[in-house]
């Protein structure tokens, strides 16, 4: 795809309250993850991954998941969804299902890493959600499946895309309408993510699921985040997810460091003429109350250089 038939517009998903929380030593008070996620709500963004509802003894960071839900505004074209990791979580959830719109369901490419996230096999993962998104399906929740370690595994290093391909038909076909890639790690490159996307695509349109929302999900361990963005805006890709302030990372490999950051992903897609919906100077101002809570600088390269302000700078040199 030439660069001048980028996408116009593209989706993200804020997945800060979730996957940026889960990573940390500490636990964040409730209430201000409410704050905040009542902040994130007013920014323009569309989608936020608020919770997840995992075991508490698992990540006690996310162990206060009802009382978030319970506690968030529910703004008029806000989709909040949450994290699902098995039918006994979904059940849970459901006790709140006024409370949220999407379901996120998850699971490995690769089997070692699959065993010490969830202590399975990456079949047992896959065969359990295709009997549990169906019911996510029937209570009217829209379904999103993803897949961690799409672009490689640390501890198995390459996963052929075929395998990553498998799931992913397997959980559209099991009702799910958004299919997600993780770069858990970080170890993607541009060209590989170009390449990947180039045959997902394809084969998504051959099995007749070509209307399946296809999304990224890059971490930055490496520098390399936004530079794969853009490589999969080159082949098509639209949807995006995102943590404020650089936070995350997944929490079993070691050296996993975060996401890339929503206000740099949003700043640099502005910069290009793409439309994200977000007002970036009020999304700043919620990773800042992020890094005040924390009591740490964050890593968002926007969050510390502020974003571009062209006014400002032709006047200054006219």
């Amino acid at each position: 795809m030439a660069l001048e038939n980028l996408p116009s517009s593209v989706r993200i998903r804020e997945v800060g309250p979730r996957d940026g929380f889960q990573n940390e030593p500490e636990v964040i008070a409730t209430g201000d993850k409410v704050r905040l996620v009542n902040l994130l709500a007013k920014t323009g963004l569309k989608r936020i991954e608020v919770t997840s509802f995992v075991r508490p003894d698992v990540i006690p960071q996310l162990s206060d998941a009802v009382e978030v839900l319970t506690g968030i505004d529910r703004p008029e074209g806000v989709s909040y969804s949450v994290l699902i990791p098995n039918r006994r979580g979904l059940e849970n959830a459901l006790e709140l299902r006024d409370r949220f719109d999407e379901t996120n369901f998850f699971l490995s490419a690769s089997e070692t890493h699959n065993r010490k996230n969830v202590n399975r096999s990456v079949e047992e993962s896959i065969s359990g959600l295709e009997e549990t998104i169906p019911v996510s399906v029937e209570a009217g929740l829209r379904c999103e499946g993803v897949i961690s370690t799409s672009f490689g595994c640390p501890y198995e290093g390459d996963v052929p895309v075929e395998n990553v391909l498998a799931l992913a038909l397997r959980l559209a076909r099991a009702g799910c309408v958004e299919v997600g890639f993780g770069d858990t790690t970080g170890m993607a490159n541009p060209v590989q993510v170009r390449r990947f996307f180039s045959t997902v695509r394809e084969r998504f349109k051959q099995e007749g699921l070509g209307d399946t929302e296809l999304t990224a999900h890059f971490h930055d361990t490496r520098g390399q985040g936004l530079a794969n963005v853009l490589a999969a805006l080159e082949e098509g890709i639209d949807s995006f997810e995102s943590s404020f302030g650089e936070l995350g990372g997944c929490p079993v490999p070691p050296g996993a460091t975060g996401n890339i950051a929503s206000e740099d992903l949003i700043s640099m897609l502005g910069e290009m003429g793409i439309e994200t919906g977000v007002d970036l100077p009020k999304l700043i101002e919620v990773s800042a109350e992020v890094q005040k809570v924390l009591g740490r600088p964050l890593g968002s390269h926007v969050l510390k250089a502020g974003p571009i302000d062209w006014k400002d700078l032709s006047e200054r040199n006219p």
